[in-house]
């Protein structure tokens, strides 16, 4: 395909990508390439994705798949009858990219692994999201993105350290392991420029969680130090941390170098002590992380977050208010940046959506649509990609292999 022939301009345009994905990680993986201008083909259950039934609802509609399907075409077939494999292998053989996050041996089972749909398609790339990977003693085991956080370590870095570990109210490891499957994606193409020839990305959401226990692993063999929950504090580094406001909120401040503190000490009407000797230095702070917090707190305890963050920005200390939702929307930056976007849509009228990231100058992405009802494209996707009369779409519709 070209861009001319989609009618879609982005970095991807003239690609396809065929997503048998649920939940979060493989879809977000999936809006990626999208949002950045691939033809995106969603297959779902009759039951559709589980997703529509995640977050908020309005009028029925799934606010969230509005953001997390957009861009895309939704293709409902039913893959567990022969008929609906069958229109899979079909869809498969014109893809660039195939997506999918079932339990490894999931597909093999029904006719749809990598070896199976390459001796067909062989510049297929596909793009395998699962809890512990598609090899090795536990890959066989479920797993969604806050079980792996669990046993990767993170979760138990997570919160503060005189309470059990907490979680994050955000799939954060979902998030990063698109991101990184998505990657993968992009590094497979590239080869295939070069080769002709497709390949498996492997993406593990334990793998994800756990490149962000970067800095603690070098350090467990040689030193044996095993990290704690530390709160909203920075490990051995201060001030970096949440402080109080006289307006019930927090801000936070974050005077990791010397220089910086500095700065902020000058601000807060105590240059001394940017040259005692228990505060002058990164790695003296970091062994006074309660003393130096404490100090912060008595200062802005006694003013207002927005008094806060104008004196600390006048003087390049980096801090900002703890934003909740409506602070973002209030807030002139989100809207400069294009990261709150007033999108149509065909039920509710208009959605915002969060924005495309990353932003590129020249190729940017862009939201075409919100996420459209379940098999909204089915008719559409199999007359146009396999060239289906409608007859025989109308007959598997009757035998309720598609809807």
């Amino acid at each position: 395909m070209t861009t001319a022939e989609t009618g879609v301009s982005g970095p991807l345009a003239g690609y396809r990508v065929l997503e048998l994905s649920s939940t979060i990680a493989g879809p977000v993986c999936a809006r990626l390439f999208a949002d950045f201008g691939a033809e995106v083909i969603k297959v779902e259950p009759p039951d559709g994705d589980a997703a529509r039934n995640m977050g908020l609802q309005d009028e029925g509609e799934s606010l969230y798949c509005a953001s997390m399907l957009r861009n895309k075409r939704t293709v409902c077939i039913d893959m567990k009858t022969e008929d609906g494999r069958t229109l899979v292998r079909e869809l498969a053989q014109s893809v660039d990219f195939l997506i999918e996050n079932f339990r490894p041996g999931t597909l093999e089972r029904l006719g749809l692994g990598y070896n199976e749909l390459s001796r067909d398609n062989p510049r297929l790339i596909m793009v395998r999201i699962s809890g512990y990977g598609q090899d090795g003693p536990y890959s066989h085991l479920p797993g969604y993105g806050a079980i792996c956080e669990a046993f990767a370590g993170v979760r138990y870095l997570t919160g503060d350290p005189d309470r059990p570990p907490a979680r994050v109210a955000l799939a954060v490891t979902d998030y990063l392991t698109a991101v990184y499957a998505a990657f993968g994606a992009m590094l497979a193409l590239e080869q295939r420029h070069r080769t002709g020839k497709g390949q498996v990305v492997d993406a593990a959401l334990y793998e994800a969680a756990f490149s962000m226990m970067e800095s603690y692993v070098p350090s467990f063999p040689r030193l044996g130090v095993i990290p704690k929950r530390q709160g909203p504090r920075l490990m051995n580094t201060a001030p970096n941390s949440l402080y109080p406001t006289r307006d019930d909120s927090y801000v936070l401040i974050a005077a990791n170098n010397d220089a910086i503190f500095g700065r902020l000490a000058v601000a807060m009407g105590h240059p001394e002590w940017a040259a005692d000797t228990r505060f002058a230095t990164q790695i003296e702070r970091g062994r006074r992380v309660g003393e130096v917090d404490a100090m912060l707190e008595t200062w802005t305890a006694q003013r207002d977050a927005s008094d806060i963050i104008a004196t600390m920005q006048a003087v390049g200390v980096p801090a900002t208010k703890v934003y909740t939702i409506a602070d973002i929307f209030a807030d002139p930056h989100f809207a400069s940046r294009d990261m709150l976007v007033k999108t149509p849509h065909p039920r509710l009228g208009e959605v915002i959506l969060p924005g495309i990231v990353p932003k590129l100058s020249a190729s940017p992405g862009e939201i075409r649509d919100p996420g459209h009802p379940l098999g909204a494209d089915t008719d559409h996707v199999l007359a146009t990609q396999l060239g289906m009369s409608q007859e025989k779409i109308a007959a598997l519709r009757t035998a309720k292999v598609i809807r």
